[in-house]
């Protein structure tokens, strides 16, 4: 009986809302992964990782247009 009511509360645009949060979430864990996972100059790894994680989306877009050729590359 409390699932049906508690179901019966969320509507449309709680969907929606859930929607867009769970779409923010993904590409900032997959940013974060890639910067964990990867080596970089300096401090460069820990300012992506703080610019990520205050940014959240918009860290992430930034990450992965800017910060992705600042990788040290293996031989």
């Amino acid at each position: 009986m409390l699932s049906t009511n508690f179901l019966g509360m969320i509507g449309p645009w709680q969907i929606i809302l859930i929607l867009i949060c769970l779409l923010g979430i993904i590409p900032t864990l997959i940013a974060l992964i890639d910067i964990l996972r990867n080596k970089f100059e300096g401090n460069n790894k820990l300012i992506w990782t703080l610019v990520v994680l205050f940014f959240n989306l918009l860290g992430a877009v930034l990450y992965f247009t800017i910060g992705k050729k600042q990788k040290i590359k293996l031989q």
